[in-house]
């Protein structure tokens, strides 16, 4: 009977895999998937990013059904979640609070890139899709900043949507069309809601499925910079990788509960880090009368949003900010150097990318402040570090010297 049992478990397992082949999945994305044998702590953010973005999508899930997208209603709707929904109060810092741990972790996955080179040849496509899921972040955390319909949520939706007056010919018909009326509205915060539920959360699993495929593809990078694949054994498994599972998903287990650990602390004693992750004007309904001392966006724009102000000119500072986002996806091309890792590039490389790094942080805090003259001074000044990096990077790398590349990975 046992032996007929297991004869049919096995035949109904053969059968679904040859119509779903879960097993190959399997084997191709994890147990004989290949890593290099060295990755370090940066490697762990892109399992993060991926822990996060599940815990928007089902957070996300619940505050919908509890929140309606009306001017009228929704500030008082988010007090209602808040108060008197079971756990509501949970759910909804899980979600706000996941939206900041989201751009940290994106941001030192980017670092992790261009520490190790991980945009450089063959990796281009996953650097430039991995860019795209930033800008369609970015875009998500927008819309879903506006929802709570606070004060500063009201006015920086107001500021935001006039950027796109900067277009030329059409920038007032293109902020009337991106906000449903000539005002910031009812019909603003209706068609916010439905990108911010729907369109734009499908996009983004989209671009991440995307992504991990093409990653899988070409194989990952590594501190080191040395491709694993040109060394194999008699079986063709790389001699300098490990598969993926069980090793690293341990390593990621791991991570995630140390991850778990400063996240849920974050939730449960500083939910709103002192106005960083939510803003105090915020806890005030949405009143166009009342504009806020300082209008700022959420940490996470600051860079750009500094950069923005640091143009005297709207229009002008409109495109630099544009600027500065795009010339991110162009990167691959940029850098010409043949080394990947920055252990081996000579100290004007990691000068130059030490100082752009130092310039993109203070332009974060410079966002968060009144804006100053001083203030705009040192904005423009980072604004102009920032762009001259990339000009750095694409006269220095042509003919960059480095020191001797290893082979193979030698520890």
């Amino acid at each position: 009977m046992a032996s007929s049992a297991d004869k049919s478990g096995s035949g109904f397992m053969d059968w679904l895999e040859s119509r779903l082949p879960f097993r190959q999945f399997t084997k191709d994305h994890l147990t004989e998937y290949y890593a290099p044998k060295n990755f370090n702590i940066f490697y762990f953010f892109g399992s993060l990013a991926l822990l996060v973005l599940v815990n928007q999508l089902v957070t996300g899930i619940w505050l919908t059904m509890h929140y309606k997208p009306d001017a009228e209603k929704a500030f008082g709707m988010v007090e209602y979640i808040m108060r008197d929904v079971p756990w509501g109060w949970l759910i909804r810092y899980l979600h706000t609070t996941g939206a900041s741990a989201f751009f940290i972790v994106i941001y030192l996955h980017m670092l992790r890139a261009l520490l190790y080179g991980s945009y450089k040849k063959p990796r281009e496509l996953v650097w430039v899709i991995g860019m795209l899921i930033y800008l369609v972040l970015m875009a998500e955390a927008f819309l879903g900043y506006v929802l709570p319909w606070g004060n500063m949520s009201y006015w920086g939706a107001k500021v935001i949507t006039q950027l796109f007056a900067a277009v030329p010919f059409v920038g007032d018909s293109l902020v009337e069309w991106v906000r449903g009326d000539y005002l910031i509205s009812d019909a603003t915060l209706n068609r916010f809601f439905a990108l911010h539920v729907i369109a734009l959360p499908l996009v983004l699993v989209a671009l991440v499925v995307v992504h991990i495929a093409a990653l899988h593809a070409v194989g990952s990078n590594n501190p080191e910079g040395v491709d694993i694949k040109k060394h194999k054994d008699e079986n063709g498994k790389p001699l300098d990788g490990i598969p993926f599972h069980p090793y690293y998903t341990v390593k990621d287990i791991f991570g995630v509960g140390m991850f778990m650990l400063i996240f849920l602390f974050i939730v449960f004693v500083k939910p709103d880090m002192g106005g960083l992750f939510l803003e105090h004007d915020n806890y005030v309904p949405a009143n166009p009368a009342v504009t806020p001392e300082h209008i700022k966006p959420v940490w996470y724009f600051t860079p750009f949003y500094a950069m923005l102000r640091a143009i005297p000119d709207m229009a002008l500072g409109a495109l630099v900010m544009f600027l500065a986002i795009v010339v991110l996806f162009f990167l691959p091309w940029l850098d010409r150097s043949e080394v990947k890792s920055f252990r081996y590039r000579r100290w004007p490389f990691k000068l130059g990318l030490g100082i752009f790094v130092v310039a993109f942080v203070i332009l974060g805090w410079l966002g968060l402040q009144s804006g100053s003259e001083l203030q705009k001074l040192v904005a423009q000044i980072c604004t102009g570090i920032y762009f001259a990096y990339f000009v750095f990077l694409l006269v220095y790398s042509s003919n960059e010297k480095h020191h001797p590349v290893p082979e193979r990975i030698e520890h």
